[in-house]
């Protein structure tokens, strides 16, 4: 079997939006599997390695994934796309041989919380992106050190950004956007902090102007150069990305769920 992307979507179209598995070629390399649907779906989680799994797996991890193979999972690596865990990796087949396998399972996600055009610029922009993605997880990074990071960048920085660093740690939304864990600040010359990326390589800043970080506008410094100003903060940008398939810079089109993938729980 000649493994391409083509490929992939090709099995994962026999398997369906809902559970289902399947044993793959003796001769297929799963890595070269992997590889292919890293490249899609970005980092994965190890969920079983060398025929151990990993004590911390629960439902909201990818447990699903292991169900069809009961004991006999040996590696099995796995993604949150949407509303399904995607998995592959090798088991043993009822023969006791080992085998590539590809598996998915439905991921219960919550109902995303609509964002109206005319909000009440009062509301909590991150609560509704927690809700929004689902988020259920204790804070990743409860410890960072802001005065610090702000002391060496010679600025304060929005609070929502420093709340959804510590909220949601490493990682991206819908496995697109990535999410900086602190700013870069290679365009400083241009008056613009970077505060997150995409695959296609827009960067997400804030223009610093003024001495309150929280009243900064988000600019979009486009891959070609060009720049896109949005009179909001960093936390609202995000949900409206999500959710308006309006926006000029919209996820909303390409998924109906959202999600955010942490690359530290992935390793």
């Amino acid at each position: 079997m000649e493994l391409t992307q083509e490929t992939v979507n090709d099995l994962l179209a026999h398997l369906g939006p809902g559970d289902g598995y399947m044993y793959l070629p003796g001769d297929l390399d799963p890595r070269d599997l992997t590889n292919l649907l890293g490249g899609r779906y970005g980092a994965p989680r190890t969920l079983v390695l060398d025929g151990f799994t990993d004590p911390t797996v629960d439902e909201s991890s990818g447990a699903a994934l292991l169900a069809p193979f009961e004991d006999r999972a040996v590696t099995i690596r796995a993604w949150a796309y949407g509303d399904q865990w995607v998995g592959t990796g090798t088991a043993r087949n009822t023969e006791g041989t080992e085998q590539p396998v590809l598996v998915v399972a439905h991921r219960d996600v919550r109902a995303p919380l609509a964002v109206a055009s005319n909000q009440d610029e009062d509301d909590d922009w991150m609560e509704r992106l927690i809700r929004l993605t689902g988020w259920a997880q204790p804070a990743q990074r409860p410890h960072v050190d802001w005065a610090e990071v702000e002391s060496r960048l010679h600025t304060a920085l929005p609070s929502d950004y420093k709340r959804m660093v510590e909220t949601f740690g490493e990682g991206a939304f819908d496995g697109f956007l990535d999410l900086n864990q602190e700013p870069w600040t290679r365009l400083r010359e241009d008056g613009l902090i970077i505060w997150a990326g995409t695959e296609h390589e827009d960067l997400y800043c804030w223009r610093a102007d003024g001495d309150d970080p929280d009243r900064w506008p988000v600019v979009v410094r486009t891959f070609d150069g060009e720049d896109a100003s949005f009179d909001c903060q960093a936390a609202e940008f995000v949900c409206r990305i999500l959710t308006d398939p309006h926006h000029p810079f919209t996820m909303a089109r390409y998924f109906d769920t959202h999600w955010f993938m942490n690359y530290a729980e992935s390793d």
